[in-house]
């Protein structure tokens, strides 16, 4: 099991990451989110050993890596946001060339490489200049390095961020088969709330330095067992009106999108008759009214108040 136990990191007076705990075993998927400025990028780099805490420790089976980070890093791979690739190399003399700073040998590293380009789909697209890829296949070789070494443990910081469907497709995929067939743990951060739902079997939330919540992820979504979320649609609305509904004390985390508005009530609020009050007297048109189970995104607002992309 790898662990982070009360992990802080202090820049001069300010606290980025604050008294962080949480776990991962051997085949999970467990997601990491958090709006920007959270402390995720800092909890992870710590975690990979880059940059050391103020406090606390990281854990590999009870032995703490942050003195003696050689036997995590073994086993280890990361999939920074940035992408972190020679353009002027091909794909496969990229990989070999990582391939190398792990040391391995001439043999297993031109098997590994055989390999990972059929994972990542660029078997056919090996010799050409990674200057000359598109995002979406510079995203995959992104991960494909990260795979060479065949890693027990996988940080996946943003890996889909800026890319086309799909290769967007492609990469899920690709996650989910390297977990089940591999074993990988994977801690996977997303600023999509879909892959997160899909992929991840716990999820922590982080806010402001400190995890906010976490569990299972109908556990998150029963955060908001006792409140329903509502979706409305008009034919159209004014600046006056969504003021007046936002003014509503029955409402929270309001959502205005063009002709369709989000929000929270408790569940058993009977809002329609306000609604349709506020509704005839700007004169507009309510064309639907439609309840629908929390969504993880629901929760993160709830309990953040901003959304992820914020």
């Amino acid at each position: 099991m790898l662990e982070v136990v009360n992990l802080s990191k202090v820049y001069k007076k300010v606290k980025a990451v604050d008294q962080v705990n949480f776990y991962i075993e051997p085949g999970e998927i467990v997601g990491l989110l958090g709006p920007n400025g959270a402390g995720k990028s800092t909890t992870i780099a710590m975690i990979s050993t880059l940059i050391p805490p103020t406090e606390g420790d990281v854990l590999l089976r009870n032995e703490n890596v942050i003195k003696e980070p050689t036997k995590l890093r073994k086993i280890l791979g990361v999939v920074p946001q940035e992408i972190a690739l020679y353009g002027d190399l091909t794909a496969r003399e990229n990989l070999e060339f990582f391939g190398s700073v792990h040391k391995m040998s001439k043999k297993l590293l031109k098997e590994r490489i055989e390999i990972v380009l059929k994972q990542i789909g660029l078997e056919n697209e090996h010799k050409k200049l990674v200057k000359h890829y598109s995002g979406g296949m510079k995203r995959r070789l992104n991960i494909g390095v990260a795979l060479l070494h065949e890693p027990q443990y996988l940080i996946m910081d943003e890996p889909t961020v800026g890319i086309d469907p799909q290769s967007r497709n492609h990469i899920l995929e690709t996650v989910k088969q390297l977990n089940q067939e591999s074993n990988t743990a994977i801690i996977y951060t997303s600023h999509y709330m879909e892959e997160v739902e899909y992929l991840c079997n716990r999820i922590y939330i982080m806010d402001k330095g400190r995890i906010i919540a976490s569990g299972a992820k109908e556990e998150i979504k029963s955060i908001l067992s006792s409140e329903k979320m509502v979706v409305v649609k008009f034919n159209r609305h004014s600046n006056v009106f969504i003021q007046e509904l936002m003014d509503l004390p029955l409402l929270s985390n309001i959502n205005v999108k063009e002709s369709e508005i989000n929000f929270t009530v408790a569940k058993d609020t009977n809002l329609l008759p306000t609604l349709m009050t506020l509704c005839e007297k700007h004169k507009i048109v309510l064309n639907s009214f439609q309840v629908e189970e929390p969504t993880l995104e629901d929760v993160f607002l709830h309990l953040t108040g901003r959304a992820l992309r914020n």
